[in-house]
């Protein structure tokens, strides 16, 4: 009688193990993918509202005076809820913007003696968080962005 008989290895022992191991692998995988998607989407709302600001920023040093929110809306392709927009995706909610605040200060632009034209926005993102095929509570983050116009003459 062998003195490793306890340690004797039968079939299948392993697969427990190996099964813990790969749903605990699938899991992180799938936080790693939500936090991706959540940051890639905040990105690209943060450049959208950059590109609307600067657009702002540009008409109004002319007394065209546009909303951040329309030219938001029009870039990204998103719906009034009244209370803010949302990007609708496959009849989901994709995210939600709302609590628009914008400084613009004109630095004296029609006197000649400007130091430009600049606009600080801030607006609240929220991004619907799944995981596992469960909704979790939103992910809010406030953006914030600024832009300046100089004239050239």
């Amino acid at each position: 009688m062998s003195k490793y008989r306890f340690f004797r290895r039968h079939p299948g022992e392993g697969t427990p193990m190996i099964l813990a191991i790969v749903l605990v692998l699938l899991m992180l995988f799938c936080t790693v993918a939500e936090f991706s998607r959540v940051w890639i989407i905040a990105q690209g709302v943060k450049e959208a509202a950059q590109q609307a600001v600067i657009s702002t920023i540009n008409d109004n040093y002319d007394d065209v005076y546009h909303d951040v929110y329309g030219q938001l809306a029009s870039t990204l392709g998103l719906e009034n809820t009244g209370s803010g927009y949302q990007k609708i995706s496959n009849g989901n909610v994709e995210y939600t913007i709302s609590g628009l605040s914008a400084e613009l200060s004109n630095n004296a632009l029609s006197s000649g003696q400007s130091k430009g034209y600049t606009a600080a926005v801030e607006i609240r993102l929220e991004v619907p968080v799944r995981f596992l095929g469960n909704l979790l509570p939103a992910a809010e983050m406030m953006l914030h962005t600024e832009a300046k116009y100089v004239p050239v003459f």
